[in-house]
């Protein structure tokens, strides 16, 4: 296949010097915004609070990591002083406030924000977030593809790494816990829909098709039941995958990602597994500082010698492995690139 350089550039800035994916997320919104509501008793999270809690999980967990994600409100100009010339960057696309509809979410870009901002910033990927459900609303999904489909369509004029994070959600009138009998035919259902090229995508980060609590061990007896739903889901994508945790623990995440490395996924972009944790000190931010020192950033380090020794390589991947080429590379590629 033939990739522009710079998304392959995009790609090897984003994954260690073996091509892993060891990348932390630190763009979550509302998942930092309810707690501190409720702490601080408003009905607005505090924009300082916000930013003091991700300059804290930045400055921690950003030099462990082969990539930074970052949103552009509370974290991106604020981290630059310290985020240092390595990890990778990826910016965030999507907006935080979702239009609620009868048949489902649609989702929309951050106001005033743009792919070409991003790609102006100095990112080397845009993470785009739609929540899916294939059996929402047929006008709600076509919204959902076309918002991914344009961001493939202007991360390829910008020549970017685009990155697209599937999440299934409750549709109206479905009770908490909704997804729990039918989490593996929903996840495999929507990831069925994004996986048309035309959409453009070059980095899948999917959650776990299985259960996110009390996971079962990859070595007992259950592990073959779930390893095939994993199975089942790698092998229809065609390009690198890596893991979310979706807010899982620690631990459940750990045993997650054993099951997603033996079936071939690049590694993980993840964040609460990560930093829930030392979050839970707030506000008491030295109490975090310190809890990110002695849990997260020992946890991290974990996953990265778990993923070093069992993650696939993203050019091994068999959508690019012995494939890659560059268009027009030779004596025209100045009047073509990017054209």
């Amino acid at each position: 296949m033939q990739i522009s350089p710079g998304k392959y550039r995009g790609l090897q800035r984003l994954s260690d010097d073996a091509g892993l994916f060891k990348m932390v997320a630190v763009d979550q919104r509302n998942p930092i915004f309810g707690p501190i509501k409720r702490i601080r008793g408003t009905a607005e999270a505090p924009y300082a609070d916000v930013a003091a809690v991700k300059d804290l999980l930045t400055r921690a967990l950003a030099p462990k990591s082969s990539a930074i994600l970052l949103d552009p409100i509370y974290s991106f100009p604020r981290a630059l002083p310290f985020v240092g010339q390595r990890p990778g960057l990826i910016l965030t696309y999507e907006h935080s406030v979702l239009e609620e509809t009868p048949g489902g979410v649609k989702s929309r870009p951050i106001p005033g924000w743009s792919v070409e901002k991003i790609r102006l910033g100095g990112a080397d990927a845009l993470k785009v977030l739609v929540h899916y459900r294939a059996d929402a609303a047929p006008e709600v999904r076509k919204h959902q593809l076309a918002f991914v489909r344009a961001a493939g369509e202007a991360c390829r004029k910008f020549d970017l790494v685009h990155l697209t994070e599937i999440l299934i959600y409750a549709l109206p009138g479905e009770a908490p816990g909704y997804a729990t009998a039918h989490r593996a035919r929903l996840v495999q259902e929507a990831v069925d829909d994004f996986l048309d090229p035309t959409l453009l995508i070059d980095i899948y980060k999917l959650e776990p098709p299985s259960a996110l609590q009390a996971v079962p061990d990859p070595n007992g007896k259950e592990a073959a039941a779930v390893q095939s739903l994993y199975d089942r889901l790698a092998a229809k994508l065609p390009r690198p995958w890596v893991l979310l945790s979706a807010g899982a623990s620690a631990e459940d995440f750990n045993r997650s990602l054993a099951y997603a490395y033996r079936t071939g996924a690049s590694g993980y972009l993840c964040g609460r597994a990560i930093w829930q944790s030392a979050f839970g000190h707030f506000p008491d931010l030295a109490a975090m500082a310190a809890a990110l020192q002695a849990e997260s950033v020992p946890f991290l380090d974990k996953i990265n010698e778990m993923t070093e020794r069992s993650a696939t390589p993203w050019q091994k991947h068999p959508g690019f492995k012995d494939k890659i080429s560059f268009a027009h590379a030779g004596k025209s590629f100045p009047e073509h690139y990017a054209a």
